[in-house]
């Protein structure tokens, strides 16, 4: 990538230098015929057309000499200063016209012409043309005048000095293409190593970032995409050792309780069969819980949408715990909304499931003697089903976490008391399937509050 990008940044430095020449070159030939008509260089192209014309006219060269010998011009005397004539010629310059024989009829270095053209003069001369055939030839001496030789030269010198201003300014340019190249190149050149080596695994590679460039912004943007690639390496990892670790203890349990049966420890009676069942609905669940995580994240979660009157759900819910926080001496109680809210469309079971994983947790929290409030209430356009408890409330440190797999806040508890931590991760899941919400926060009165929102007009049947 980098050689092609020099060699396409000097090829078109080349290419426009070499336009450059080449237009220099095809104006030189313009710029000697007519090298300032108006500052002092003889034009001859100019002169030949009005001699053209003068023949034209009178058919003959009779009196032709004053056209090219006016008064004050200096040529007559061949001491002429400044500018003169019509045709801006200069000083020592010297203009001979000869017939079509080569014979001179005026010589601007004399008053009286003679002689004739010799061939070389006649093959440096101007010839002059009327009515497709030579009448004449124009001889420019001298001064700064030119003949055709001389302008050849001219145009051979300005090509060459054109052609070598192009190739230094070709080589200053590449030199400048090899430093841009250099300078573009060395960032893109860090972030394919980086992007390598991260394909090959290493997701601790990260580019340096400076500037505000769009360079810039793709070495962030990588950056960014490898902290993702790397924390959900390690969410991966971490869950894998949690679930190695949550089905280690109950397959031990279970295989020691069988291990003491077949070898006559423990009598093979119903009693000590039921611990080995135990372990055995504990995995169940433990595993059907991780179906359920896994199809809810992916999307896959299939909802059995009905119409459901959700403050009658939260009632039922709510009645399947009120045993159990009896025998706690807690009290579990469930608002009414005074409006009830329209039947929404949602999985009851999913719902139930969600209000039971809340309750559950509350009642571990709350200690003998407290309370659990459950209120049903609708803020604009979401219905809000919170669970308030009176335990402790969760720790600051805890609270980003607590809907993360396998978390608990209290890493003592056993799998009896403290369940499989994977209950408030399904429950958010399943909150979010329904197009909701599950949050938890600290109540201003003490103690934790979870919130289930749901979007009310999604859900209203039609």
């Amino acid at each position: 990538m980098r050689l092609r990008l020099i060699l396409s940044f000097a090829l078109i430095v080349l290419v426009s230098v070499t336009g450059v020449a080449l237009i220099a070159r095809q104006g030189s030939a313009s710029a000697v015929r007519a090298y300032m008509f108006g500052g002092g260089m003889l034009n001859v192209d100019d002169l030949v057309d009005s001699l053209q014309k003068y023949y034209a006219e009178h058919s003959s060269w009779q009196g032709v000499d004053d056209l090219l010998k006016l008064p004050g011009s200096g040529y007559g005397s061949g001491q002429g200063h400044g500018q003169g004539g019509p045709h801006g010629m200069m000083m020592n310059q010297r203009l001979r016209l000869a017939d079509e024989q080569g014979n001179v009829l005026v010589d601007t270095s004399v008053d009286q012409a003679a002689g004739q053209l010799v061939a070389s003069e006649l093959a440096a001369a101007m010839a002059i043309k009327s009515s497709g055939r030579t009448v004449g030839y124009l001889l420019v001496e001298g001064g700064m005048g030119f003949n055709h030789n001389d302008e050849t030269y001219l145009v051979e010198r300005l090509t060459q000095a054109a052609l070598t201003a192009g190739l230094i300014a070709g080589g200053l340019s590449l030199l400048l293409a090899l430093g841009l190249a250099y300078t573009l190149l060395r960032p893109v050149q860090a972030l394919t190593r980086a992007a390598n080596r991260l394909g090959q695994g290493d997701l601790s590679q990260r580019v340096h970032v400076s500037g505000s460039d769009e360079l810039a912004g793709l070495g962030a943007t990588f950056n960014r995409m490898a902290d993702s690639l790397q924390q959900a390496e390690e969410s991966r990892r971490a869950m894998t050792a949690d679930i190695a670790h949550e089905l280690r203890t109950p397959l031990a349990v279970q295989r020691a309780n069988l291990e003491a049966l077949q070898d006559g420890v423990y009598p093979l009676s119903a009693e000590n069969l039921q611990s080995v069942l135990e372990q055995n609905m504990l995995l169940t669940r433990l595993v059907d819980d991780l179906r359920t995580l896994a199809l809810a994240e992916s999307g896959q979660l299939q909802l059995e949408r009905t119409p459901t009157d959700l403050p009658a759900l939260v009632e039922r819910t709510a009645g399947r715990f009120r045993s159990q926080a009896d025998s706690r001496q807690v009290d579990l109680r469930v608002n009414t909304p005074s409006a009830v809210p329209a039947p929404l469309m949602l999985d009851p079971m999913r719902i139930e499931q969600i209000l039971g994983n809340l309750i559950s947790n509350a009642l571990r929290y709350t200690p003998q003697g407290g309370s659990i409030v459950l209120d049903t209430t609708r803020a604009s356009n979401q219905i809000q089903v919170q669970v308030h408890d009176s335990g402790p409330g969760i720790a600051p440190e805890a609270l980003p976490h607590v809907f993360k797999r396998f978390y608990r806040a209290d890493r003592s508890r056993n799998r009896q008391e403290g369940g499989s931590g994977l209950g408030l991760a399904i429950a958010r899941q399943l909150a979010e399937a329904h197009g909701g919400s599950l949050t938890a926060a600290n109540h201003p009165q003490g103690g934790a509050v979870f919130t289930l929102s749901l979007p009310a007009q999604q859900f209203e049947p039609e």
